[in-house]
């Protein structure tokens, strides 16, 4: 059992000299879509998508757990285009084991984001047994969501991103939603016990099960651009998603935010969670992966603190282990169970792993700057994000100041260098972002 304080005797205390920060704005290309419920309303005049949709029918839409900018407006502008058409439309948790694995907290998960059934209009059908609806090759039962396999027709909403333990052509996105997400927390186990590095063939398999076993109409595909920024959204008839992902997947990856740094001593993360990616914070920014992943990505960083959990993760901390140190106040708020379920589910079981414990945020980063080696405190090359998918506004410390002035194309400066602040208890002071920076900037 872990007391509220851990005491531990380190050689020469923690009181290290860490290098003033600077806060820096990253510069990326910023595609963007304007008005979103033209856009799908235009994307509903398709032909290949409107003789898809009948009067009457019943149609179940998939929304999964992963925090995506204006996803209660897209769902709501989906909702609002199939009702114009006649059917009848409903809302599924399209989310494997996520959730806790419960219906109540899966339906709870969608709650979290706006999608509720006062805000859409619609009711909201969560659970967690499925139908089984046919089977691959091998013999491998695919399984569907009770609801959704009851409905006269299916789409599922998701954004398309590199996924954070596997590469291929369809990675993150409408395929793994109807295979991993719509097979609830039994399908998902049933697909991993196959291996996530065969994913880039299996998933598509099941995909293709599910779409001739039922009528799946279309899938609403997603992309971001590196500020968070909604830059695609697309209708995509179940026959193309196969010919279409992997095309919007590119531009996603293009269009992915990161750390313009190719190394790095310290990289400290204010917040990690199933809102921000899959994985907690997402190895395609860090560089790093769980344990056993073949995995070669910028950054280099040495030392990974993540300082808390996010209130939409409900108590799932899975990708925690791919932290170095972690706070008290983040371990206080883990699910063990809703974390377990995930990771579990997965098999990648280093997900759950407990990193060092510090009683403060403080103590966190000491201990990281303390520990790199070959590198002293003054030096350290520490950069500061908010989250893995906030990576607009970073700070850097003093030492990386030269190769920020000499990228003017990737940064501008934002501030003066200031030490990091921290209150009595050893909280680090949020990330000053937008108007707070340059109302202290004066």
């Amino acid at each position: 059992m872990i007391d509220e304080q851990i005491e531990v005797n380190i050689a020469g205390g923690l009181d290290v000299t860490i290098p003033k920060m600077v806060t820096v704005r990253q510069k990326f290309d910023s595609p963007r879509v304007g008005d979103i419920p033209t856009v799908v309303a235009s994307e509903f005049e398709k032909p290949e998508i409107r003789s898809k949709v009948k009067p009457g029918q019943v149609i179940a839409v998939g929304c999964g757990s992963r925090g995506i900018n204006n996803i209660a407006k897209i769902t709501k502008s989906v909702i609002e285009g199939l009702q114009a058409l006649g059917a009848k439309p409903f809302i599924f948790p399209c989310m494997g084991s996520h959730g806790a694995a419960t219906a109540e907290g899966q339906k709870e998960v969608l709650e979290g984001y706006g999608i509720s059934e006062a805000n859409m209009g619609v009711a909201i059908r969560a659970t967690m047994d499925t139908t089984i609806v046919g089977q691959l090759d091998d013999g491998t039962p695919v399984h569907m969501d009770a609801n959704a396999a009851k409905a006269d027709g299916i789409v599922v909403i998701n954004r398309i991103k590199p996924h954070t333990s596997f590469r291929g052509p369809t990675e993150s996105g409408i395929t793994k939603m109807l295979a991993i997400g719509i097979g609830k927390i039994i399908g998902a186990a049933t697909y991993h016990q196959h291996g996530m590095d065969v994913f880039p063939t299996l998933l598509p398999k099941v995909r293709d099960v599910n779409i001739k076993a039922r009528n799946v109409l279309f899938g609403v595909g997603i992309v971001e651009n590196a500020y968070d920024q909604t830059a695609v959204i697309e209708l995509i008839a179940s026959e193309t998603i196969g010919e279409r992902e992997p095309a919007l997947q590119e531009i996603a990856k293009r269009n992915m935010p990161r750390i313009q740094f190719s190394e790095i001593d310290v990289l400290v993360i204010e917040e990690m969670g199933k809102n921000i990616s899959g994985a907690g914070f997402d190895p395609n920014v860090t560089g790093r992966n769980r344990r056993h992943v073949d995995w070669s990505s910028d950054p280099l960083v040495k030392k990974i603190v993540v300082l808390s959990l996010t209130p939409e993760s409900h108590g799932n901390a899975t990708g925690i282990g791919g932290a170095d140190v972690i706070t008290m106040r983040l371990y206080r708020d883990m699910d063990v169970g809703a974390t377990y379920a995930n990771v579990i589910t997965s098999m990648s079981l280093g997900g759950a792993a407990i990193p060092i414990i510090m009683n403060s945020d403080k103590d966190a980063i000491a201990l990281a700057v303390k520990t790199v080696v070959r590198v002293k405190p003054k030096d350290c090359r520490i950069v500061r994000i908010r989250n893995t998918l906030d990576l607009a506004q970073i700070e850097v410390s003093e030492p990386m100041l030269a190769e920020v002035k000499a990228n003017p194309e990737c940064f501008s400066i934002m501030s003066p260098a200031r030490p990091f602040v921290f209150d009595r208890d050893g909280t680090l002071a949020p990330l000053a972002h937008g108007e707070d920076l340059e109302a202290a900037n004066g």
